[in-house]
């Protein structure tokens, strides 16, 4: 079996992250977004983060997806159930089990005037792929043997093996960039494209034109953007703001500082904000989840009764009754959440809190509780402390472990010191949330083989392994279900991967604006392209 495909190290590659709500959807070809032209007004956004990498091939945190997808375009889009559309890539598909295609529009150039053709889709690729350029994209890449354009708009792409979900991974995650600009610095992966030789060169709604590391990032309006109604986008510049925490974000919304948060709204801040004046609050649906992950590289979880001790002692009920209000529903401790409808599992169901099962399993893997009812170990559990929801719920993990005799010990840290040590493995358990979790195949693949981009429990187990494989190299539809909830059956049975609950995610923004176009999860939302494209000031 091959485990090339997902060799990239990256946290990004799907990062995290009810109540009523108005969840715009993205209107039809054709249709009007609403908009009522371009403006002269800027729009202010609240983030909790620093760009880490300019280079879009590279980002790896929320505000890096944010600022560069406004200026780096993507394949295709994506819709709230997790099928993908049409975006720069008009048509995609196979010709054959190993040769796939994309057929791009004819009427799109780079912010200096070079027209985007094929041959910057195809360059893009193959130089991630050449150059190892560490990421989610490259995570997608193993089995592309080579790029080709073959015209003015159309791609192909050779593969190494048979892959059914390639073409619409890489199409959404992927972004494409100037060749003629980034082909002159030599690797991709090098390149810091932070505007230091003269600025930026893109194709999207907005260019960079100034920023103040833990200050502002500023764009400016592109004038010429075919993928919005109009042609124009509605804001004349984007301003990104960086404050410490959400928060100080919602005061300075609440001030009018800023009109938007990027970040998603902490759920006890939902209602308030929903029936505040001079407020709106938008729902985005959710196609991610959150979960732990035991890292097996340590002695003690390499136990598999250890990783089912843990998993017993979570209350994950409470969890979701006081921490996320009710905000969010249990995927039944299955990676194939009910969303995936046609994948979901109902036979698959949620780990049990019972901490005397926990104890049982303690003992059963060769622990001895002491006087007082606790084993002679001890995890840390990482997470990031931007997230107000994961610094809420990772006390309760420690608090409801303990009444099992487990010690969990929190280490909370700014939010890259979090992706660093994530990449590096520094944990013994990982809390946190993928924000996007589209395909069961490449999820699976990026998650639990070896090498996988997000396989943060390190694990190798070679059933599981040839299911993932199976499954990618298995084009019929209902042959692919079947091959995938086997799989599933195994990450649940060996906890593998503790998946906590989903839900929707609520973003405030000023009702001064209107025109946001919501999609799935937080880093997407009302802050993708198409959505602030298509904002404009309410008259």
């Amino acid at each position: 079996m091959k485990h090339s495909k997902f060799l990239a190290l990256s946290a990004a590659a799907a990062l995290a992250v009810g109540l009523a709500g108005c969840a715009p959807s993205a209107p039809e070809p054709g249709e009007s977004s609403g908009s009522t032209g371009p403006s002269d007004e800027t729009i202010s956004i609240g983030t909790t983060t620093d760009v880490v990498n300019f280079n879009p091939v590279l980002g790896n945190s929320r505000t890096d997806s944010w600022i560069t997808n406004l200026m780096y375009p993507h394949l295709l889009s994506i819709s709230e159930d997790g099928t993908k559309e049409a975006h720069v890539a008009t048509d995609w598909g196979y010709v054959d089990d190993t040769t796939g295609f994309y057929e791009i529009r004819d009427d799109l150039t780079w912010s200096d005037g070079e027209p985007l053709t094929a041959e910057d889709v195809a360059w893009t690729l193959n130089a991630v792929k050449r150059d190892q350029a560490p990421g989610t994209f490259y995570g997608q890449l193993g089995n592309l043997d080579t790029a080709t354009a073959v015209s003015d708009t159309r791609v192909e792409l050779t593969l190494t093996q048979p892959d059914s979900s390639i073409i619409e991974e890489i199409g959404f995650w992927g972004v494409v960039v100037p060749k003629h600009v980034f082909d002159p610095q030599g690797s991709i992966a090098e390149f810091a494209n932070d505007g230091s030789d003269g600025g930026w060169v893109g194709m999207g709604p907005f260019i960079m034109s100034d920023f103040q590391v833990g200050q502002h990032y500023t764009l400016e309006r592109v004038e010429d953007y075919p993928l919005v109604d109009g042609g124009v986008p509605g804001p004349a510049e984007v301003v990104y703001r960086v404050y410490p925490d959400v928060n100080t974000e919602i005061l300075a919304l609440q001030s009018g500082e800023i009109d938007v948060i990027a970040n998603a709204l902490p759920p006890a801040q939902v209602e308030q904000l929903s029936n505040t004046d001079g407020l709106q609050v938008i729902e985005a649906p959710g196609l991610g989840y959150a979960h732990l992950v035991y890292n097996m590289d340590k002695p003690d979880l390499a136990k598999t009764e250890v990783r089912q001790a843990l998993a017993h002692a979570v209350d994950y009920d409470a969890i979701r009754t006081v921490v996320l209000q009710g905000q969010a529903v249990s995927t039944g401790s299955s990676a194939l959440m009910p969303v995936l409808a046609k994948y979901y599992d109902d036979s698959v169901t949620e780990y049990e809190f019972d901490p005397e099962k926990s104890r049982e399993l303690m003992e059963k893997a060769g622990y001895t509780a002491d006087a007082s009812g606790d084993f002679p170990v001890s995890f840390r559990l990482i997470y990031s402390l931007q997230d107000s929801v994961t610094s809420q719920w990772a006390q309760m993990v420690k608090d409801s472990a303990a009444e099992a005799g487990i010690t969990i010990e929190l280490q909370g840290t700014e939010r890259n010191t979090y992706l660093a040590q994530t990449s590096e493995g520094d944990y013994d358990i990982y809390a946190g949330n993928f924000a996007i979790m589209d395909d069961p195949v490449t999820n699976f693949a990026l998650s639990y083989l070896p090498g996988g981009a997000i396989n943060y429990t390190h694990v190798d187990d070679s059933d599981l392994n040839a299911l993932i494989e199976e499954g990618m190299m298995t084009f019929d539809e209902d042959d692919k279900i079947s091959i995938m909830r086997e799989a599933n059956k195994i990450v649940h049975e060996q906890v593998y991967d503790n998946i906590m609950y989903t839900q929707n995610l609520f973003f405030a923004a000023s009702d001064e604006w209107a025109g946001f176009i919501s999609k799935p999860s937080e880093l997407l939302s009302i802050v993708n392209p198409l959505s602030l494209a298509s904002a404009h000031p309410v008259e």
